[in-house]
């Protein structure tokens, strides 16, 4: 399981069937999920997690069989397993050092016309840090929890900065609006991925993940012309142009939560390991912050033009 989010990852998709659970048929008796090219399916080939055929107690050294009353084995209790409550619990944490240190950074980075300079200066080295630290943990095969939680302290200063410098000098209340912007397309997105409406498929990743890079690139390269050339760039970022493209980034973004959700899904289906929750909560902190980001750009470039 990896996060599926702007940050692109590698563990979890397999080279030859693509995205894991897309291809193969779902295991007789069990959920109806593909095993083929997942790393926590039940088969036995390839499978850290997978059980001997038959009775998977088998080989179980702690199973006990009741001789007197002549009682089966008794099943010892599955640990160790990812949970929802794991998932839960992890993202909370995540998303709580993030929301602290934003208000934190609010309150104590100023952005008036006396230290703006100073105050934009840290949030744009905690966003640097912030996306070294996440391109560190992407590339890692396990999820390492300081790290993730360094990111998103880091990424509360940059988030706190900017919040108020739109807020303060742009659009007053913006980033209570943003805010409210990004719950709204998670539970819009969670209702209709739960309800069937949005089929996570190995054609929708690929289009999801086509879109994502043309996406970045483009911004990139406007970024680029924006700091050598002065002014804004090729007018991605403003105006009627800007308001498309900052709309595009928002369905990007739902998009992306949508991977998260099937992430999640896929790992209680094949009894990932515990920790694994460290990356759902990874992925959707980088979701989420993308999605707020692109709703606050938003609210910005419709109040710069009223």
């Amino acid at each position: 399981m990896r996060s599926r989010n702007p940050v692109f990852s590698r563990r979890g998709f397999s080279r030859d069937n693509g995205y894991a659970g897309f291809n193969a048929a779902p295991q007789a008796g069990g959920p109806a999920v593909a095993t083929q090219g997942n790393p926590y399916a039940q088969g036995t080939q390839g499978n850290p997690y997978a059980q001997p055929a038959g009775n998977p107690y088998a080989q179980n050294p702690y199973a006990q069989q009741d001789l007197q009353y002549g009682a089966p084995p008794q099943a010892p209790a599955t640990t160790g397993r990812m949970t929802m409550d794991d998932v839960v619990v992890r993202t909370a944490s995540t998303l709580g050092v993030l929301v602290v240190t934003a208000a934190l950074a609010w309150a104590l980075l100023p952005v008036d016309d006396a230290n703006i300079s100073r105050s934009y200066g840290i949030g744009i080295g905690a966003a640097l840090i912030g996306m070294v630290l996440a391109l560190v943990q992407s590339f890692k095969r396990k999820p390492t929890p300081a790290l993730i939680l360094l990111y998103a302290a880091f990424e509360g200063v940059f988030l706190g900065v900017v919040s108020s410098v739109v807020d303060n000098r742009i659009a007053d209340g913006a980033a209570m609006q943003a805010v409210i912007g990004t719950m709204a397309v998670f539970a819009g997105v969670l209702i209709a991925y739960k309800a069937g409406w949005i089929r996570v498929n190995r054609r929708f990743y690929g289009f999801v993940m086509a879109a994502a890079l043309g996406f970045v690139l483009l911004m990139t390269v406007n970024l680029l012309f924006a700091v050598f050339g002065g002014g804004d760039g090729l007018g991605f970022r403003s105006g009627a142009l800007g308001v498309v493209f900052g709309v595009i980034g928002v369905i990007l973004g739902a998009c992306f939560l949508a991977l998260d959700f099937k992430q999640v899904e896929d790992g209680l289906a094949y009894g990932a390991p515990r920790e694994e929750a460290w990356f759902a909560a990874f992925g959707l902190t980088l979701t989420l912050v993308w999605i707020y980001l692109e709703f606050l750009r938003l609210i910005a470039i419709l109040n710069s033009n009223d």
